[in-house]
């Protein structure tokens, strides 16, 4: 039986030894990182300036926005800072608190998209009392309540996470602490709580999913019924986005927890964390205002008015 370690650090696995590709790998994480924060922040903006945009439905994409900030800026920073200084360790205090945050975002980012895919169910199936249902304070609450159930989710991840005990050194084949890579180092046993765990959270998506299913199923149903051309294209730029972001995140957040961990090459764990971590905030921006014709109105809008504004500034000089 393997004798069990006290861990003090981790060592995360790097994108690569050779100091060139360090270099080169964090100038791409570098600008990663900045195409999704300034995405991010310019669909904030448009929601915040633009009065048009003061509806539910941007109302929970302001939110999710928020949390893809989040999300983003918990793992890709580490990672640029150790390919910078040419390092790989992490502390065990912070290896729990990245796995406590990641959990936290991605929950927290799954329950607002059911919500979204609520609002979008009763904005097309039941317009009537649309305004009745998604009411400001129902908004609040259902935002609130995607935000408590990220924490909640995230305390009994971290909660199971703790409860494991290590034999399997503590070198962590990913680039952050990931809850997979960190149960291919538990004893024996020490894992029951934390894979016990797991299972609940893959019911409890797929319920989740599932209610999603149902509600595009009447939601595509309601917008064939729909008369003119134009009502069905703009029921459906405001539906497809949303489910691309489902899919996408779904689809590699299942494949990363639920794949056979003894079995999956590195190389091919740290592509499908980059999916379901990296690729979400970075898209999300992209997806919601590609077919959003309100959403690219309002964000050409405040661009036009930030560069005209500029363009009129004095030079510096000018102004000593």
């Amino acid at each position: 039986m393997p004798n069990r370690t006290a861990v003090a650090e981790f060592l995360l696995l790097g994108f690569s030894d050779g100091r060139e590709l360090q270099i080169l790998h964090f100038v791409v994480l570098l600008g990663i990182y900045l195409a999704a924060l300034v995405g991010n922040l310019l669909v904030l903006t448009a929601i915040a300036l633009d009065r048009r945009l003061h509806t539910p439905m941007y109302y929970f994409l302001g939110n999710l926005s928020l949390l893809d900030l989040g999300a983003i800026s918990v793992t890709i920073p580490k990672a640029m800072a150790n390919s910078l200084r040419d390092t790989h360790s992490i502390s065990y205090a912070g290896c729990v608190a990245q796995v406590f945050l990641v959990i936290f975002f991605a929950s927290a980012d799954f329950a607002l998209l059911t919500v979204m895919a609520y609002d979008r169910y009763v904005a097309i199936c039941q317009p009537l009392h649309y305004e009745s249902v998604m009411s400001q304070r129902a908004c609040v609450r259902l935002a609130a309540g995607a935000w408590l159930s990220g924490v909640l989710y995230s305390a009994l991840h971290t909660g199971g996470a703790l409860a494991i005990s290590f034999c399997g050194g503590n070198t962590v084949e990913q680039f952050f602490c990931e809850i997979p890579q960190l149960l291919k180092l538990a004893c024996a046993g020490s894992d029951l709580v934390e894979v016990g765990v797991i299972i609940f959270s893959v019911c409890l998506i797929l319920v989740s999913f599932a209610c999603m299913i149902v509600s595009y199923v009447q939601i595509f149903r309601a917008v064939l019924r729909i008369p003119s051309e134009q009502g069905r294209r703009k029921a459906f730029s405001t539906c497809l986005p949303h489910l691309a972001v489902v899919s996408l995140f779904i689809s590699s957040g299942a494949f990363a927890y639920l794949k056979p961990a003894s079995r999956s090459p590195a190389g091919l764990d740290l592509v499908v964390a980059i999916l379901y971590t990296v690729l979400p905030p970075l898209m999300n921006p992209v997806i919601y205002s590609m077919r959003n014709t309100e959403l690219k109105a309002a964000l050409r809008k405040w661009i036009g008015w930030a560069l005209l504004t500029k363009s009129k500034m004095p030079p510096m000089c000018l102004l000593w």
